[in-house]
């Protein structure tokens, strides 16, 4: 090949010879993926708004994240958990992928079949699809999990707030490329000498396709994405270093699940009506007197996963509009509006102040998120039982002002509201 340029090369590179045998790029990307994912710190109801979606939809994804994850769905007066199982499991007529993007312990997933099948679901295996370039979750990474907490509580006087189910040390062994996937798992059991062997090797062998890629071509199919977790625990985005170990904002439904972007459709951000989190970490609009009580309390704010109680505040839109940067909300759903039934007033968090200023971003270090100030608006309560409200006119003048007003300070349309916890109990506004 000749280093020097000439204009013959010229010609050649502006005129190139036609390529035969491709075809053209068809301007139909193929099925579109709707994304649910949560606005806050987690626990946001969003296995209710995919439980919702789900009964229409032809395959259901988690993309990330493990038995970390609790979502709680209440159909017909029953009460199913899934922390690694997809909520949409429940429709029977739908398929559930577990993806690459998930750390599976295995034991956890066979555990959970199990508990939610006494509850009545039935068939859950022969409809769930494991990724076989999944991770796995050993003992050992939870035994280390528990180990590194104990460790940074003695050295720093505080830890994480892990779930201690040992998804971080999987991370670390997925990313120093020491780890162990599906597919190793299935060549050590492709000759099962016990029970156990057989059953994980016949659960984990319906892989007709890895992640959902091969369903967005072809035959229409509604394809829906069950994130876990929430946006302000993202490993990236997140309250640093307060966050879990994946990213849980609407990129890890690409990389969790081999889902080009272009194939991204609705993105739908799920939040509370008030704010909660679980653990250790800044919470700018957290109440800690009666009006924090109060929320736990009727909220029943306690860990589907560890069991321990949420810290509660009110809503805080300075992080629901970096949620909205950061995933591209084409709708909210505003969950759990009843608990705020009581109140005699209600407050929003819609600016932070540093030393007396606004301050125009969500701070990145944690130092600086503990110093804010925030500023608020102040609501009247409704002072009405929402509970029994199915439509948009059946919610009081008051909560309607304030669900609008959170919809217009965000920039975002709130398609659902929630009264309750059962599927007839989200208000659908469009």
């Amino acid at each position: 090949m000749s280093l020097t340029w000439s204009a013959k090369d010229h010609k050649s590179y502006t005129n190139p010879p036609a390529v035969t045998g491709l075809k053209r790029p068809r301007n139909d990307t193929g099925n579109k993926v709707t994304v649910v994912l949560g606005a806050q710190w987690g626990d946001e109801g969003k296995g209710k708004v995919v439980d919702l979606l789900a009964t229409e939809a032809d395959l259901v994804c988690r993309c990330q994240g493990g038995n970390n994850a609790g979502h709680t769905v209440v159909v017909d007066g029953k009460e199913y958990d899934f922390h690694l199982l997809p909520s949409g499991i429940i429709n029977s007529k739908s398929i559930s992928l577990i993806g690459n993007g998930v750390v599976i312990h295995l034991p956890g997933l066979f555990e959970e079949g199990d508990k939610n099948e006494k509850k009545g679901l039935k068939g859950w295996d022969k409809r769930l699809i494991v990724s076989d370039r999944a991770h796995l979750v050993f003992d050992f990474h939870q035994v280390v999990d528990g180990l590194q907490e104990t460790q940074r509580q003695a050295q720093e006087g505080k830890n994480i707030g892990t779930t201690k189910k040992g998804i971080g040390p999987t991370y670390s062994s997925k990313a120093s490329r020491t780890g162990l996937r599906v597919c190793d798992l299935l060549v050590a059991f492709q000759h099962p000498r016990t029970n156990t062997e057989l059953f994980v090797h016949r659960t984990l062998s319906i892989l007709p396709f890895d992640g959902c890629h091969y369903s967005l071509h072809g035959p229409p199919k509604k394809i829906l994405v069950e994130g876990a977790n929430a946006a302000l625990l993202d490993i990236d985005f997140g309250t640093y270093p307060f966050v879990t170990s994946s990213n849980c904002t609407v990129g890890g439904a690409c990389t969790g699940l081999g889902i080009p972007p272009v194939n991204i459709g609705d993105v739908f951000g799920v939040s509370k009506a008030y704010t909660t989190r679980v653990g250790i970490g800044a919470f700018p609009t957290e109440q800690l007197n009666a009006v924090g009580e109060l929320l736990q309390t009727r909220g029943h704010e306690v860990g589907v996963t560890t069991g321990r109680k949420r810290r509660c505040g009110w809503l805080d839109l300075v992080i629901l509009k970096y949620a909205h940067m950061i995933n591209g909300f084409t709708a909210i759903a505003l969950t759990k509006l009843d608990i705020l039934d009581v109140l005699d007033e209600i407050k929003v968090g819609v600016a932070y102040k540093l030393n007396g200023k606004r301050i125009p971003h969500f701070p990145a270090n944690m130092e600086v998120l503990h110093k804010v100030e925030v500023e608020y608006e102040t609501f009247p309560g409704w002072k009405t039982d929402t509970s029994a409200a199915r439509k948009w006119n059946d919610l009081p003048a008051k909560a309607q002002n304030y669900i609008r007003f959170i919809e217009n300070h965000i920039g975002v349309p709130i398609k659902w509201v929630g009264v309750g916890k059962s599927r007839e109990c989200m208000i659908q506004m469009f």
